[in-house]
């Protein structure tokens, strides 16, 4: 689980430069890959809470 959260954030990470390096080279195509890629890292750390948060209710009983 730790892995998989910082595999994560490396993705996030690694979209923002990949973002930020387009803008300043002016390739709105590097810039909008790299959004995307933030955003399926985001999207994916967001699934794995909801379903850490399920885990966590059905292991207790509630």
């Amino acid at each position: 689980m730790a892995k998989a959260k910082a595999n994560t954030k490396v993705d996030q990470i690694r979209g923002k430069m990949k973002e930020t390096l387009g803008k300043a080279l002016g390739d709105s195509s590097m810039q909008q890959a790299g959004r995307g890629e933030q955003l399926r890292a985001k999207a994916h750390e967001m699934t794995e809470k909801a379903a850490g948060h399920l885990r966590k209710r059905s292991g207790s009983g509630h």
